[in-house]
């Protein structure tokens, strides 16, 4: 095994490579995605499922706690070689090329689960985000829209400071989908709607589907059919002109804590 203290230089193969990561059809083609970052990186080395290609790290990145495995694939890189491969304009100590992790959509598996439902969420930010505050609230699955952000871009990756290694996400046409879920589990779907019933005093199961909409238009109307229980986020505002809504990442943070303060069975 080469030794950790000698510097080598990604070769033009890997740069090559690396870069084209920043798209979803390379990420796809090569069935990899980039990591960035100490704490990042450090969570997905430690997790049983993530799987390195590559590690690219300046010596100051500490490796005592990693197995002999895992050290045979990092290479000491200066930061300068480290700038070739990043996708931040401050790199920090690491970047590793991962490979993606395939999970399958089983409706049985969320029968007795809250589970999120995200109808094209489209930014990466709120992406990294939702994924993150599911990994708080103990949410395990999310289920995208073909149309939602990839989980592999690396802007989604670096937004979930490690939460992609513990939430399910799945991508599905969710026209599909959702009448085979009520159909096979008779639980509710949870939406959030101007017209909706007041989030603080409706009784809220712990089961189901809650379906966070577009940044811009929110529920699709196809979608919002498929909806059983609609719900409201009221604002307290007492401003005459008041913001029109939320950020999607937000007000999952509201939905989810209100459904694990207030949930019953």
């Amino acid at each position: 095994m080469q030794s950790i203290t000698t510097y080598k230089m990604p070769s033009i193969n890997q740069i090559k490579i690396i870069n084209s990561l920043a798209t979803k059809k390379h990420r796809n083609k090569h069935n990899l995605y980039v990591a960035e970052g100490e704490k990042l990186v450090r969570e997905l080395l430690l997790y049983k499922s993530s799987n390195p290609l590559w590690i690219f790290c300046t010596k100051d990145f500490l490796l005592n706690e990693f197995n002999r495995e895992i050290l045979s694939k990092v290479e000491i890189v200066t930061y300068d070689e480290l700038k070739k491969i990043s996708f931040v304009q401050t790199p920090n100590k690491v970047v590793g090329i991962f490979y993606q992790t395939e999970n399958n959509l089983s409706i049985d598996n969320l029968k007795n689960e809250l589970s999120l439902c995200l109808d094209t969420v489209q930014d990466p930010g709120n992406m990294g985000t939702i994924i993150r505050i599911a990994d708080w609230f103990g949410i395990k699955n999310i289920i995208c829209s073909k149309e939602t952000a990839d989980i592999y871009n690396p802007k989604v990756v670096q937004a979930t400071m490690g939460a992609i290694t513990r939430v399910n996400v799945f991508y599905t046409d969710l026209l599909d989908f959702i009448p085979n879920y009520l159909e096979s589990t008779n639980n509710p779907v949870y939406g959030t709607f101007l017209d909706g019933e007041n989030i603080y005093t409706k009784k809220l199961l712990n089961r189901g589907l809650i379906i966070m909409g577009n940044e811009g238009n929110g529920i699709s109307t196809e979608i919002e059919k498929l909806v059983s229980d609609k719900l409201l986020i009221p604002s307290f505002s007492t401003n005459q002109e008041k913001s029109e809504s939320l950020n999607v990442g937000i007000a999952t943070g509201i939905i989810c804590s209100e459904f694990k303060k207030n949930s019953s069975f």
